[in-house]
């Protein structure tokens, strides 16, 4: 593997359909390199909640990686309204989708929990009326 591989994805606020493209790739992207089934496992869940999330409430944004042999860094930023409380939105089960989401199956209130379980490091950064961005590191170990 080279010291790091830098990926770029935008996330279209508007299609469903492509919600988690970035996910499939990254995850693909890495089965390629070898790394750990059990590290791709948790890169794919985290990156997919956080891409769902950049759709539902973000308007859109874009996803950056950085893969390096020892973790995978993803960064994901939305151009949504911002999260006015944090660690409301950290509690199990907290929502702010509409009916219409819900019933499509989403928004369920576990995304940033489920993000931050299945990450070694978790960050999130909003500024209301600017977005936000949701950082994660999972570390390339061998857990099987």
């Amino acid at each position: 593997m080279p010291d790091s591989i830098t990926l770029h994805y935008e996330i279209d606020g508007k299609d469903f359909s492509a919600a988690g493209d970035a996910s499939s790739s990254i995850k693909k992207v890495l089965s390629q390199l070898g790394v750990d089934p059990n590290t791709i496992r948790r890169v794919a869940i985290s990156m997919y909640e956080a891409e769902i999330n950049c759709v539902i409430h973000g308007g859109g944004g874009f996803a950056d990686a950085i893969i390096a042999p020892d973790k995978i860094w993803i960064g994901i930023t939305d151009h949504g309204p911002g999260i006015p409380d944090i660690d409301l939105a950290m509690q199990k089960g907290y929502t702010t989708a509409t009916n219409e989401i819900r019933e499509m199956g989403f928004g369920a209130g576990m995304g940033l929990p489920n993000i931050k379980s299945y990450s070694d490091d978790f960050n999130i950064k909003s500024s209301i009326g600017k977005g936000t961005t949701v950082e994660m590191t999972i570390y390339n170990r061998n857990d099987n």
